[in-house]
């Protein structure tokens, strides 16, 4: 059986609503924007933190989040990682003439964050930060990973985060943001030499 070709939503765009019993997100995405967000959670640490991702990788993101705090964090931020994924791996559909990977320094005052993406189809993610305390402002700091994690599983790619160094628990983790979002909007940026091209030797990247 011949098996159809995934392409991108019209405008490399995305709508997506996802609700369980722990959580509601709703969002809209555009890959190929200028860093326009709204980015509404109940956690706002957490929404700072992703605002700076989208705008880092210049998506453009309508993005609402409630979620069940009075039993904890945790639904409502990896269910934002799992709803953003999915736009992402939705606006890009079958990935044709993307430059597919990349990889980012982000400084944030004393804090160096790095983050390396591969759209490989393949979701992985390796994560390597120490924070110092248990919260940053609202946010517990040991739903970061998770975060990622569901990320990487929604966008079916290869993520691999690490702080180089740092002493200040918010800069450590904005710089891991920034690096994240600034490496992802290079990899799914459209590359002129690949017009068309599934930037893969097997021809798909699933």
């Amino acid at each position: 059986m011949k098996k159809t070709r995934k392409r991108a939503a019209p405008g490399r765009s995305a709508a997506v609503k996802r609700a369980t019993k722990e959580t509601s997100v709703t969002l809209t995405l555009t890959l190929d924007g200028s860093g326009r967000t709204s980015i509404r959670t109940p956690i706002p640490f957490f929404s700072h933190m992703v605002d700076a991702f989208c705008r880092f990788a210049n998506l453009d993101v309508d993005l609402e989040a409630t979620g069940d705090l009075e039993i904890d964090q945790h639904h409502t931020v990896e269910d934002v990682g799992l709803a953003l994924g999915q736009a992402v791996a939705q606006a890009l559909g079958d990935k044709a003439g993307v430059r597919r990977s990349a990889s980012a320094f982000v400084p944030m005052d004393d804090a160096l964050g790095f983050c390396a993406v591969d759209l490989s189809g393949r979701p992985f993610c390796a994560f390597d930060a120490k924070f110092t305390k248990d919260k940053q402002g609202d946010l517990e700091l040991d739903l970061v990973p998770e975060f990622f994690r569901a990320l990487a599983n929604a966008t079916r790619a290869n993520w691999h985060l690490r702080i180089e160094y740092g002493d200040n628990e918010h800069h450590k983790v904005e710089a891991l943001f920034k690096s994240a979002g600034r490496a992802l909007g290079e990899a799914v940026a459209l590359d002129p030499a690949r017009a068309g091209v599934v930037p893969s030797t097997k021809g798909m990247l699933e």
